[in-house]
């Protein structure tokens, strides 16, 4: 895990430092807080890059990541799936656990929704499913696994902690998760992205074995 974290201190740095901010800032912030923080400083501009950027975290990269993979090494492609079939029961298990509230049910329960400028277009979602952040989680265990695996590359880990912490307020923004459902779900994404890229090293193979390889291999084809 040292060697993991030196290969990545860009991205792992980030991670550690949202971390580390956001556990002390829940410390001095009321639940609906940073939502209230977004509604007063809701512009047609963020409306319109939120409601966009939140679908990053959604299962449409995983395809994308998919596809691309094939072409670079299947094993990891193979982890693309893998990963988000594990999110994704996390994601229902815990949040039938803690059964928390949705934000506007909160809201609404404690007379606060007249207060909250909601984002026009966007289905408000409702339920006991609010804690942790399906997106978020998604988000950091995705990206953060993909910024392992580009390793070498010291500059997309940063890229990728942005991407990934974007997606989680966005879902502060759209008024879908309070920042301690951003929060966890960021934890135990980032968890997940170490464990897989973890658990896939373990396998040492041969540089030519089939799973360090393109599924294609354009050279190869055209010999043929």
């Amino acid at each position: 895990m040292r060697q993991l974290f030196r290969n990545n201190i860009q991205y792992v740095s980030c991670c550690i430092l949202f971390f580390t901010f956001g556990g002390v800032l829940l410390f001095f912030i009321e639940k609906p807080d940073v939502i209230f923080f977004f509604s007063e400083r809701r512009t047609p501009f963020l409306d319109l890059f939120f409601t966009y950027f939140t679908k990053m975290g959604e299962e449409i990269m995983y395809f994308v990541f998919l596809i691309s993979f094939l072409f670079i090494k299947v094993r990891y492609a193979i982890l693309v799936p893998l990963i988000g079939i594990t999110v994704s029961m996390i994601s229902y298990l815990t949040k039938s656990f803690f059964a928390h509230d949705r934000p506007l049910i909160y809201l609404e329960n404690m007379g606060l929704s007249d207060q909250v400028n909601f984002v026009e277009g966007i289905q408000l979602l409702i339920g006991q499913t609010s804690f942790p952040s399906g997106h978020t989680m998604s988000a950091f265990a995705l990206y953060g696994l993909v910024a392992f695996m580009f390793s070498r590359k010291k500059i997309w880990g940063i890229v990728f902690f942005v991407f990934a912490l974007l997606i989680g307020l966005s879902r502060n923004y759209l008024v879908q998760h309070f920042f301690q459902d951003i929060y966890l779900g960021a934890m135990i994404g980032f968890a997940l992205s170490i464990l897989f890229y973890l658990g896939q090293s373990k396998f040492i193979l041969e540089e030519g074995h089939w799973l360090n390889k393109p599924i294609l291999n354009g050279k190869e084809n055209e010999r043929k």
